[in-house]
């Protein structure tokens, strides 16, 4: 069956995207899994001592000191902000996000799920030194839910994960704008000043058509992240900021790119042809040939989609998992277990499961109903009530805010208690609903086929009757 131009430039690399989301899932489970091995083991302290050992860059004054933890979570992880905002700007140019049509749903469920946990967090933790974890529960990790979502195969339509993807991404720009503005140490506007400068000439180098990746790679992190981290404002922030300053625009149109195409084929045919040639001259001159077709592709191939494609293995089957295995290690002591009813972990749990189910849901109800936008096509009510808890799982992200929301010991493990269950109880309770609406949906398929088959074969036997 031949496969029409929405499927080969919208739906293949949405669904290569998901595949690879979901295997990064697993691969992170594995990695908390092993971190509560570790930590709940004799090898306990070595774990936890191990991450607070201090690496020392730079020389003389000129030097930054952090512990590994700190490398990994300021460092290493922006390198996967900068991948959140290659994809941000991917959706918003040419995705999910391009049209107002299309971006109303996934923003309004987004910020629904953004807003209710929120909410519910301060309800526990108002007046309490540990409000400062209201950001917490408002993440979506999009691995971890789009990994459930995989388990299910082809039983949930496609548009279902594309609009979970849609979702997730919205929630990591919102979490983006919060670490920004609420979770940011003292300030230094010079440190400041200085970053606007070089993202000014980041810009300026897209508009006047820069697309050596070389040059935004030194200019990215060696002025701008350079320059928001010692700024106090989180550094992530600055991988955000790089990445919306890729350029989208590629060197040669595709057009060009066919007809050159064609020319070195047509090169490459004569080149086999020519007698004159020594077989060694020309296997030469062939491979040469072929070489012109790597950089053609490259001129062809915008920045900001080989960068993405460059970085996803990366960040996905190391960093992520490294961040996971860093963070996700809490210890639990049989006095601590009255942790599960503390507010902070209350406040994480009922606001990732509750707050998350309900602000997706509802406001995906009041856009529907209000016929701003209408449910993606092949998705059906009961769709929605399963991405609500899938939505539920916050492990990432939220972990990642925990450490920049709390100081106090205490709180941290809360806080990670919260997340770990939470993240655990939506997971199972949204992949066993959507397990079980869609094998009740095949069987009721299934059923109707046969009704239908038996009624034709005993019109067919009326007929014979009657004749």
């Amino acid at each position: 069956m031949k496969k029409s131009g929405l499927d080969l430039y919208l739906l293949l690399p949405i669904k290569g995207f998901i595949e690879k989301q979901t295997s990064v899932g697993l691969l992170l489970i594995f990695s908390a899994i092993l971190a509560m091995i570790f930590a709940n083991s004799p090898l306990a302290e070595s774990y936890h001592s191990f991450w607070k050992q201090y690496v020392h860059i730079g020389i003389n004054d000129l030097e930054l000191r952090k512990t590994v933890l700190h490398w990994i979570n300021d460092g290493l992880m922006s390198m996967f902000f900068f991948l959140v905002g290659l994809e941000l700007k991917r959706e918003i140019m040419q995705g999910e996000l391009a049209s107002i049509s299309k971006s109303m749903l996934p923003i309004a469920a987004a910020i629904g799920g953004m807003l209710f946990p929120a909410l519910i967090y301060t309800y526990f933790n108002g007046g309490l030194d540990s409000i400062s974890g209201w950001g917490i529960p408002m993440a979506t990790d999009i691995a971890f839910a789009l990994g459930i979502l995989y388990l299910l195969g082809d039983r949930v339509p496609l548009s279902l994960k594309v609009f979970l993807t849609a979702i997730a991404i919205v929630d990591d720009l919102g979490a983006v704008i919060v670490i920004a503005l609420f979770y940011t140490s003292n300030l230094s506007f010079l440190s400041l000043a200085i970053g606007a400068v070089f993202f000014l000439i980041l810009i300026l180098a897209n508009k006047i058509g820069v697309r050596n990746t070389f040059f935004y790679a030194i200019m990215g992190i060696g002025g701008l992240w350079l320059a928001i981290l010692l700024s106090g404002v989180h550094a992530t922030i600055a991988a955000v900021l790089a990445a919306f300053a890729i350029p989208t625009g590629k060197k040669v149109n595709t057009p060009l790119f066919l007809r050159k195409v064609r020319l070195l084929a047509h090169s490459i045919k004569s080149l086999q042809k020519e007698p004159n040639l020594k077989r060694e001259q020309r296997e030469e001159s062939v491979t040469n040939t072929i070489e012109k077709f790597k950089a053609l592709t490259r001129d062809a191939t915008p920045p900001l989609q080989r960068l993405e494609h460059a970085l996803h293995p990366f960040v996905s089957f190391v960093i992520l998992p490294l961040f996971a295995f860093a963070n996700a290690g809490v210890t639990i002591n049989v006095n601590e277990l009255g942790f599960f009813l503390s507010p902070v972990t209350l406040g994480i749990v009922l606001g990732l499961i509750i707050g998350k189910f309900f602000g997706v849901v509802l406001f995906t109800r009041l856009l529907v109903w209000l016929k701003i936008s209408s449910l993606p096509k092949g998705v059906e009510w009961k769709h929605i009530y399963g991405v609500g808890f899938l939505a539920a799982i916050g492990f990432t992200m939220s972990l990642f805010i925990t450490e920049l929301a709390f100081v106090e010991e205490q709180y941290l493990v809360q806080a990670k208690i919260g997340i770990l269950s939470a993240s655990i109880v939506a997971g199972i309770i949204g992949y066993s609903y959507l397990n079980w609406i869609t094998r009740s949906s095949s069987k009721n398929k299934v059923l109707k086929r046969k009704v239908k088959t038996t009624a034709v074969e005993k019109t067919g036997e009326v007929a014979n009757v009657k004749n």
